[in-house]
């Protein structure tokens, strides 16, 4: 009987330790699982709804995309589709008067030949070889600097259309990839000072077009994307930049125009630049009158 009771005295302190100890244990258990609850549920919204945007889709961005994006917003909002409700924008009625240079990239090459036959001093060589850059710096450039927003400017090319869709150039086929490199380079970045920068940038070493050590240093030196540019000239094997050259050679066609370089405005010989001399220009070759002019054209309906 005494060990009865001695086995019940260690066992029943025993068994209500036991049951002491897993009481708090089971109180604590509902705010424990509270807590997960609690935790999860906010993952649950941030995830939801404060997760970030991602900063770029990779696979769908390229150079050329981005400046089209660029380009498209800074489009005139003339030219954008209306929208409900909005207000209309202020000075629509000025038109963009077509401005334009027809020009060849190597153009210099034959008038050096020419030069070197006629044994005449490297100093007229020197004032002949600035030809087209003569044009573009001293007329065309300045102008746009005042009138780049009430002009359509286009660079537009001399040659001769073929029988079999191609093109034949003056000076070779090195001028028809000079200036199939300069249209692309217009078509991936419409905006001028990139455009005509790049143009005049190859145009001071005219030698060397289209050598790539020269092509890729303009168009790094006047953020034009190379491999774009590349890939403009040799799409569809090389047939989508020789459909751009000679529509353009076709177009100064049709519009009479033999002489590099040639400035028209409105449609109508403004200028002519040839054999280091002014020619053709009833108003004169200066800046102020072209820019005076183009104000004027641009104000009528």
């Amino acid at each position: 009987m005494d060990e009865k009771r001695l086995l019940a005295g260690l066992v029943e302190p025993d068994f209500g330790r036991r049951n002491g100890a897993s009481v708090p244990f089971r109180r604590r258990l509902p705010l424990r699982l509270g807590f997960v609850a609690a935790l999860i549920l906010f993952g649950l919204t941030f995830y939801v709804f404060l997760q970030p945007e991602p900063f770029l889709e990779v696979s769908n961005w390229s150079p050329a995309t981005f400046r089209e994006e660029i380009t498209e917003s800074k489009a005139p909002i003339s030219a954008a589709a209306p929208k409900k409700g909005a207000a209309r924008p202020v000075h629509t009625n000025n038109r963009l008067v077509p401005f334009e240079a027809h020009i060849m990239s190597k153009c210099p090459d034959a008038v050096v030949r020419f030069w070197k036959l006629a044994s005449i001093s490297p100093h007229q060589i020197i004032v002949v070889l600035t030809g087209v850059q003569d044009c573009l710096r001293e007329l065309v450039l300045p102008t746009m600097q005042h009138v780049v927003d009430n002009v359509n400017f286009t660079l537009s090319y001399i040659g001769r259309p073929t029988g079999d869709g191609g093109v034949e150039c003056m000076h070779g086929p090195a001028e028809c990839m000079g200036n199939i490199l300069e249209l692309c380079a217009h078509k991936l970045n419409p905006d001028p000072k990139i455009y005509l920068g790049f143009t005049m940038c190859i145009s001071q070493d005219y030698q060397h077009i289209p050598d790539r050590e020269l092509i890729e240093g303009c168009a790094l030196e006047h953020a034009v994307d190379f491999e774009a540019l590349n890939e403009c000239a040799t799409r569809d094997d090389g047939q989508y930049a020789m459909n751009l050259l000679r529509d353009s050679v076709q177009h100064t066609k049709a519009v009479g125009v033999t002489k590099s370089c040639t400035v028209r405005v409105d449609n109508e010989v403004y200028c002519i630049r040839d054999d280091g001399k002014w020619t053709d220009c009833p108003a004169g070759p200066g800046v102020r009158d072209l820019i005076i002019k183009i104000a004027k054209l641009s104000r009528q309906n």
